[in-house]
């Protein structure tokens, strides 16, 4: 490697002069890179020379910029079959956290103090601790996608994680904080007060929700073939997104066999008479009509329900009209407080599915241990379920536990 100063005539006979520095890379190519000033010619040559020996260098023109890359990384998400909604939140990363911070960079100048700094001006710009990680994943898998190409060698983003590791994740568990009934979980008298105004087609919906844990985008996608009436079973073998499509649910865990109490069996018996079906102008051996979706909890022309519909035309008003409520701190045109449901999301009555499982059979529950409810909650692993809801589960008796630890030593 060496560095040496060029000089040199223009037409209009100015006098030039650049440093350049003359080396060859880990592949064995010759490389020239020209510099104005011979401190940053040294610079370069310096931290090259190091790159080359270990084998992480990569020569501009062997590269691309982050824009470049992130739409070749989109390409290859489309490629591998990623669902929609996934690819789309990828997009968004990309366009509004991404590309406008550091679009125009070469991937091999990311280095581990440069993405640090751009941390910081994610926050400065206002982007949540949450928000921040998120992109940082997002980049850090743009840039593996980068190196199974070769346009980079070192994925700094990754390596800033792994050295972060369970330092972050505790962090983050403290300020997420733990699930807390009555605000997090509905109540019990909450739910039962919920399921007595249930009616109509919400009513099979809310109650399948309550005692068979099924995911918002799992009741969505489910269809009366998995529905087993006699076993009292439901199999869970896709999921709806929030784009309507059909899909098989994200993990393996999430594809199951969920015991059905037989109030559910029983309204959802009544429901199937009522429910709206699809028909696709065919008919099956017995001169039927096929049904093209089969769904159990579609919308009015058979098709996906939108989980908008669901929460605000079904469990919002539904918790209302149980007294479930807080103050929204608005007054209505009587001067009265207008009052929203306490809870928000479809999501609390899994929370409570899990609750009731969890909870001892002379409280109510089920009794069930750790593992049988990781596996009724589609859990992916059982680290998953005792990181939501090990809180939940019961502990003996600690300070019997002491005194009779304290009779023994003192006998």
């Amino acid at each position: 490697m060496s560095v040496r100063k060029r000089e040199w005539v223009t037409p209009k006979g100015e006098a030039r002069s650049a440093w350049i520095v003359d080396y060859v890379d880990a592949g064995g190519k010759r490389r020239l890179k020209t510099f104005k000033l011979k401190k940053a010619a040294d610079a370069f040559a310096s931290k090259t020379d190091v790159e080359v020996r270990e084998g992480t260098h990569v020569a501009d023109r062997g590269t691309v910029t982050v824009e470049a890359a992130s739409k070749l990384w989109i390409l290859s998400t489309r490629a591998a079959g990623l669902e929609r909604s996934s690819i789309e939140d990828y997009e968004r990363t990309l366009r509004l956290h991404i590309v406008p911070f550091i679009g125009p960079l070469r991937l091999n100048a990311l280095t581990t103090a440069r993405l640090r700094a751009y941390e910081d001006e994610l926050r400065t710009e206002g982007r949540s601790a949450s928000m921040t990680k998120r992109v940082m994943t997002s980049l850090g898998t743009m840039l593996a996608d980068a190196q199974e190409r070769g346009l980079v060698v070192r994925n700094a983003a990754r390596e800033m994680q792994s050295r972060r590791g369970s330092k972050s994740s505790r962090q983050e568990k403290r300020q997420k904080g733990r699930l807390k009934v009555g605000v997090d979980i509905p109540l019990r008298d909450e739910v039962k007060a919920l399921l007595a105004v249930c009616e109509g087609r919400w009513r099979p919906l809310i109650l399948t929700a309550t005692f068979c844990g099924l995911r918002a985008s799992e009741l969505r996608g489910l269809r009366w073939q998995d529905v087993d009436m006699e076993r009292r079973e439901i199999r869970v073998h896709q999921r709806a997104d929030r784009f309507n499509d059909i899909g098989k649910p994200k993990s393996e865990a999430g594809e199951r066999t969920v015991p059905v109490p037989p109030i559910v069996i029983n309204a959802l018996k009544e429901w199937k008479l009522a429910c709206p079906r699809r028909d696709s102008g065919k008919v099956d051996g017995e001169g039927r009509p096929i049904n093209v979706l089969d769904l159990v909890f579609p919308n009015g022309t058979g098709k996906v329900e939108n989980l908008n519909n669901i929460l605000k035309r079904g469990l919002h008003p539904l918790w209302v009209k149980a007294g479930v409520t807080i103050e929204s701190g608005e007054l209505d045109s009587k001067g009265k407080p207008v009052l929203h449901s306490k809870y928000t999301g479809l999501h609390c009555l899994r929370h409570w599915f899990a609750s009731w499982c969890i909870n001892r059979r002379e409280e109510g529950g089920l009794g069930l241990p750790p593992k049988m409810v990781q596996e009724r909650m589609g859990h992916s692993t059982i680290a998953m379920t005792m990181d939501t809801y090990g809180h939940l589960f019961p502990r003996d008796d600690d300070g019997a536990e002491l005194a009779a630890a304290a009779d023994f030593v003192m006998a």
